[in-house]
Formats: C-alpha cells, structure tokens, sequence
C-alpha cells in the first residue's frame, strides 16, 4: 500500500519539477483514500513555508475540518525538515512515509528525528526509504539541470 500512495507523491512531485519548483510531492491518506494532495510552491508562491507537506497539511485540515488529522498518514518523497516535522507532529499525524532521505535537513533521521523525541506529546511512526531511487533520481536531475542552466 506504502508503494501505490508514495508514488501519487511523486506525480505531485513532478508537477513542481514542471514548474521549476524542488520536485517534491505529498499526498494524505485516510481510511486508505487521499484527502489532500501537494507539491513544493515556495518559488511560485515566494514563501518559505509553502513546502509540500505543510500545503498537504493545510489541505487535509480544511478537508477534514479539522487541525488534528489523527488517523492519517503522510507519504512524502524527500524526508521532511525540522519546520514540517513539527507541523506533522502537531497536527497529529499517526505515521510519516518518506521517499529519499534528506541529507541536508531531514529531521526524520537522517540528521535528528524530532517526530521520535519522548520529550514531545505526539510521536509518529516513521517509514523511509520507499520507493527512495525513484525519489531520489528525480531530485537529482532536476538539481543537475539548474547547475547545467547556471553554468551558460
């Protein structure tokens, strides 16, 4: 099941390639049916929270009407940063699927796990790795075509 959703992440994901945006997609499931779908608009919307995971997050709240998305799961294709791990966490997502680690700033292990701190009051399950060379080629080409684009 982890495999059919992280790859509705990555259609969303490729939406933001398209638009010359970090090519990373999220999707919301509950009850095994997507709620929200998102991709990185941070250029497009000139706004350094407008990652895929709090747009995903904001959608999923507004759907569900809601701020607790308490039974859902997010699937991501690039470990989520510090600033989503905590949105994640307070907004109560159960569990964290994630495609390609983050070696820059993934705060789901890779760097720190805020979601697994006991120091927190919620602390979600996490899944990494699915589907992690398909994440993880897609980033790479489209940060090999912005070094191409910046070298002409």
């Amino acid at each position: 099941m982890d495999k059919k959703f992280m790859k509705e992440a990555l259609k969303q994901a490729k939406k933001a390639y398209q638009l010359g945006e970090v090519p990373i997609g999220a999707v919301i499931v509950k009850d095994n049916k997507i709620i929200a779908r998102a991709y990185n608009k941070r250029e497009i919307l000139m706004s350094a929270h407008a990652h895929a995971e709090m747009l995903a997050i904001q959608k999923a709240c507004k759907k569900e009407n809601n701020w607790r998305l308490s039974g859902c799961t997010l699937y991501v294709t690039l470990e989520p940063c510090p600033m989503c791990a905590g949105a994640i966490i307070n907004s109560r997502i159960d569990r964290i699927v994630y495609g390609a680690e983050n070696p820059q700033s993934g705060a789901c292990g890779t760097k720190i796990s805020l979601p697994q701190m006991s120091l927190l009051n919620h602390t979600p399950e996490i899944s990494g790795g699915v589907m992690q060379e398909e994440c993880a080629s897609l980033m790479n080409e489209f940060f090999k075509a912005v070094r191409k684009r910046g070298q002409k």
